[in-house]
């Protein structure tokens, strides 16, 4: 196993991507620490689902864009496993519409779930990290960070925002073994884009060379590859998982 003596914080790891991510690191062997907002049936789902995997798994409530809240969760972690490992910064809530009609406070609320609470998560692990002179960062970006997408300005800023964070954090911390980057998924059939209009899942499908959409465990698989040994010599990068989607 790949993660085996390892701790991972899994941010939205109560289901979608992070909960594949969840039960893919807990496969590998890593304890993992699976936080949440606001649904705590799917977190306990997810927890018991690692656990039945052999893994050691906690759930833990958390808004990430509360820099208290995410500081004590990160010491609570570090209490009950004694170290964290790998960082997955995968929370993330999306309030789309059209600029000339988009509120502040939707504006303001993607900002501070997707793009500030991977710098509180980031910073409060990174001190951790530090002191053991290892660990590994996962952000998830998106495509639209790079291409942009209508009626999604909002979220579109704070992807791209990950892309430019997870660079300088990664020459920040690169001195003391500490390898930061990001996964940018494409199309990926999760509940936040079942409820997508059929003609919009058909374009994208037009621009997908692979011609199918990504599954959540396309998604984990990558990330468990930049968490493990397997990339120990890579740092400060984005891998987009999207079928070829911006090639």
């Amino acid at each position: 196993m790949l993660l085996t003596g390892k701790t991972a914080i899994v941010t939205g790891g109560s289901r979608g991507i992070g909960r594949a991510v969840s039960l893919l690191l807990a496969r590998e062997g890593a304890n993992v620490a699976i936080v949440y907002a606001g649904n705590t049936a799917a977190a306990e789902e997810t927890k018991q689902q690692a656990e039945a995997l052999g893994a050691a798994a906690a759930v833990f409530q958390c808004d990430v864009a509360d820099e208290q809240a995410v500081a004590d969760m990160v010491k609570a972690v570090k209490t009950q496993f004694g170290s964290v490992d790998i960082l997955v910064n995968n929370a993330g809530i999306t309030r789309d519409g059209l600029l000339m009609r988009m509120k502040e406070a939707d504006w303001q609320a993607v900002l501070d779930t997707n793009l500030t609470g991977v710098y509180h998560c980031t910073k409060a692990v990174s001190k951790l990290m530090m002191k053991q002179r290892q660990g590994a960062v996962i952000n998830l970006s998106s495509v639209v960070g790079e291409t942009g997408n209508a009626g999604q300005a909002n979220y579109a800023a704070a992807k791209a925002g990950i892309i430019g964070f997870t660079k300088a954090v990664a020459k920040e911390l690169a001195s003391r073994n500490i390898r930061v980057n990001a996964v940018a998924p494409g199309y990926v059939e999760t509940d936040m884009t079942a409820g997508l209009p059929d003609s919009a899942k058909e374009d994208m499908l037009r621009s997908i060379p692979l011609g199918r959409p990504a599954t959540a465990d396309d998604v984990a698989q990558a990330v468990l590859f930049l968490a493990s040994d397997q990339a120990k010599y890579i740092t400060g990068q984005v891998l987009n998982v999207d079928g070829g989607m911006v090639m």
